[in-house]
């Protein structure tokens, strides 16, 4: 289930608009995981399997929703779940682009990255980590995110080209 945590959160996240009820049916689709694991057949994807119970747990927790603003009917909910199950590998191979061209910054836009994007951080916290102002952390990260983009963008050209 570590394994796989990150990517079953980012699933659940696509179809939960609010971050802390995505990790709250994380933690209890983590817990059905545990309780159900007898039932996982070895030798299939576990992911995919592990989504399921994450998808219907998604929708149980829809009636909690219902008082919410951003409220997704069932077909949408299905539509989104199927398009995130299909680019799920298109997904991978971004984020191992990402990964790299994360590489090729340099430590102090590296570490602005990664502090702004932690959990819980936002760009005050960000700034102080490298040594900024707020106003220049955004400038900053608004020159780090376009670099990245490109340099994903040319990754993913290449991988192609082979």
């Amino acid at each position: 289930m570590m394994k796989y945590q990150r990517r079953i959160f980012a699933y659940i996240h696509t179809l939960v608009p609010s971050r802390s009820d995505a990790e709250d049916i994380l933690q209890e689709t983590s817990l059905t995981v545990c309780e159900k694991f007898k039932d996982f057949e070895l030798g299939t994807n576990f992911y995919s399997w592990a989504c399921q119970i994450a998808y219907w747990k998604v929708r149980a927790a829809r009636k909690k929703f219902a008082t919410s603003k951003v409220v997704f009917n069932q077909e949408v909910l299905d539509v989104i779940s199927q398009t995130r199950s299909q680019m799920e590998d298109e997904l991978d191979i971004r984020h191992e682009a990402l990964s790299r061209c994360l590489q090729k910054l340099n430590d102090r836009d590296r570490r602005m990255v990664l502090t702004r994007y932690e959990s819980g951080k936002n760009v005050s916290a960000a700034a102080q980590a490298c040594g900024r102002t707020v106003q220049g952390a955004y400038k900053a990260l608004n020159r780090i995110r376009k670099v990245l983009f490109d340099c994903v963008s040319f990754e993913l050209t290449a991988e192609q080209a082979r």
